[in-house]
């Protein structure tokens, strides 16, 4: 692995990174932004978005943005001029909604839960929805301990999903109607999973933990660890792409607690770091 270098700083905090258009794109949470960024680290607000925290992206086959809103249970799209409308109604299924994935049939995948992120609040396991290019909304996966970052092979047979509370990646076979089935474990972390992306080699890469020390690691299905960079701060999620799909791009930041969480929405904390993979990026997002 090539050394790390920084693109971007003084973010709130970074999360959903996707390649799209020769840029890499993220929510910037805490400051209500969608943000590109090109290689050499320049930076331009893409759209603002009327909700808080969660929100996260990608895209429809046609290129229209779509986007989380997850306080407000509801999937939004951006329409040519710019204005963003209801595309989905999530909220009979969950009140919170955290992470998007639309694989390569236009299927729509979004994660959330009833669990208050918050001190005290009582755990409620999360669930997978499906929204259908013709608008249906259905539930197609439960039980799932805070749902996080989702990824979709390249064959559109298999979704991995990030289940943090359980340090663990769940894989599902996906059926021709989108139905999720076969439910097992694809790799088990240990601690940590968020936001995650797969490779050409079938690896993924994600955050994790070892030792208590934030990082991010890339395994293969089974758990085993193929490389790891170590982090100062939190990973809070990683893409890969660039020219050739093989540079690594990681959202970090501080993480001072679930105590202290007002105190990293007021703070810009956030970097968006930059280094070489060992393969490109494959799969969706």
């Amino acid at each position: 692995m090539s050394e790390l270098r920084t693109l971007l700083s003084g973010l709130v905090v970074g999360e959903s990174p996707r390649w799209h258009a020769d840029r890499l794109w993220l929510s910037n949470w805490g400051a209500q932004e969608i943000i590109a960024v090109d290689p050499d680290g320049n930076a331009s607000v893409m759209a603002k978005v009327p909700t808080t925290v969660p929100f996260s992206i990608d895209w429809l086959p046609d290129g229209r943005l779509l986007v989380v809103s997850g306080p407000e249970a509801r999937l939004l799209r951006q329409e040519p001029d710019g204005t963003l409308v209801t595309h989905a109604d999530l909220s009979a299924l969950a009140a919170g909604w955290n992470e998007i994935v639309v694989d390569g049939r236009g299927d729509i995948y979004v994660n959330g839960s009833d669990y208050k992120f918050a001190p005290g609040q009582p755990f409620t396991p999360g669930v997978v929805a499906l929204v259908t290019p013709d608008g249906g909304v259905r539930q197609v996966a439960d039980d799932i301990h805070f749902p996080n970052g989702m990824v979709v092979t390249p064959d559109n047979t298999t979704l991995i999903v990030t289940e943090s509370f359980k340090g663990r990646l769940t894989a599902f076979d996906i059926a021709p109607d989108g139905t999720l089935a076969n439910r097992r474990v694809w790799a088990d972390l240990g601690q940590g999973g968020d936001g995650m992306c797969l490779d050409a080699e079938g690896a993924i890469w994600t955050p994790a933990f070892r030792d208590g020390r934030p990082g991010c690691q890339r395994v293969r299905e089974g758990g085993e660890v193929l490389q790891r960079i170590e982090l100062d701060e939190f990973c809070f999620a990683c893409m890969l792409g660039g020219a050739d799909g093989a540079t690594l791009f990681m959202l970090v930041a501080e993480w001072r607690g679930l105590e202290r969480m007002g105190e990293l929405f007021a703070s810009h904390t956030g970097r968006l770091l930059a280094t070489r993979a060992p393969a490109p990026h494959e799969g969706k997002p």
